[in-house]
């Protein structure tokens, strides 16, 4: 008989149980739209701490990319931690697919929790909806940290040869992996030092419960990113922001770094992690979230009030 035992789907519940264990809730709230949002919030949310949100990139739900970082910051934060639209619990029946629609929709999810305020952290797709957000709620976003992610990128920088992929169609195929061999090819290219030896059933099972819902959302997803995207239409923000890059990454390569520093200007600051890959949330946790807590948790609270309630319909 065959065995009904799931490695995936236990280290899923492992988690739950921890973010339950730190104080969060899972919640669904529905939009007005009919876009549904989840969302790890507060159980109690004192006002007396700043908000802190957590946006995941491509992979596993968001519990998956933040299980280290989340009780370093649950003590000095109200810390939000959302699934984006078509990961975990979150869909549209809406056809937009922008990081602009993904950032509008996260800023009415935290204003339906009460929270007009906050600093925030992206992870590589995270960071682009995360910089959107800055763009289109600059009152609304405090602080930010973008780990790893291609904001700065360009249409051509493709064809021009700065990815390891030829395509788009092919960074799909790596980051939506469908057999072990994809899934195995995305981890060489997110870790400088990959494990190794991982046998196909657990890999096949992580594709069976994270890789098969919503692909072609997702694909639209990526192929929005790139489409007619050129630098100098990207508005720039005046916010304090920390970039974390690893100097071996090869989905958003090290230039993508230095590129977003300088369109930021003075108030952004490049932080390098050696013998990191993208994944550098995983690969290095310890160094990443020292990272995070010297630029997080140096005088956190806003210096402003809060701003009037965000209106505008989705």
């Amino acid at each position: 008989m065959a065995s009904c035992f799931s490695f995936t789907a236990s280290r899923d519940r492992l988690y739950r149980y921890f973010f339950a264990f730190s104080g969060l809730r899972s919640v669904a709230t529905t939009l007005r739209d009919g876009t549904v949002m989840h969302c790890w919030v507060p159980r109690i949310h004192k006002h007396s701490k700043p908000s802190l949100l957590l946006i995941h990139g491509f992979g596993a739900n968001a519990m998956w990319q933040y299980g280290e970082v989340l009780r370093h910051f649950i003590p000095d934060y109200n810390v939000y931690v959302p699934d984006l639209l078509f990961f975990g619990g979150s869909h549209t029946p809406r056809p937009d697919r922008t990081e602009a629609f993904q950032a509008r929709c996260l800023m009415k999810l935290m204003e339906e929790n009460g929270v007009r305020k906050m600093s925030l952290i992206g992870i590589s797709y995270g960071g682009f909806v995360g910089y959107s957000m800055a763009v289109q709620f600059p009152a609304a976003v405090d602080r930010m940290v973008l780990c790893c992610t291609g904001v700065c990128l360009e249409e051509e920088d493709m064809k021009s040869g700065l990815f390891v992929v030829a395509d788009v169609e092919e960074a799909a195929n790596i980051l939506m992996p469908q057999t072990p061999e994809k899934l195995r090819e995305l981890m060489r290219l997110s870790y400088v030092k990959p494990t190794r030896g991982v046998p196909s059933c657990i890999l096949s099972d992580f594709i069976h419960i994270m890789c098969k819902d919503y692909l072609e959302e997702k694909r639209e997803l990526i192929r929005e990113i790139l489409k007619d995207r050129k630098l100098a239409n990207i508005p720039k923000i005046d916010k304090r922001t920390l970039i974390i890059w690893g100097e071996q990454d090869q989905i958003f390569p090290l230039e993508l770094g230095y590129r977003l520093e300088r369109h930021i200007g003075e108030s952004a600051e490049l932080v390098l992690i050696k013998n990191a890959g993208h994944a550098l949330n995983l690969e290095k946790p310890k160094v990443f979230i020292k990272h995070l807590k010297k630029f997080l948790l140096v005088d956190p609270t806003p210096s402003f009030p809060p701003p009037k309630p965000w209106r505008e319909q989705l």
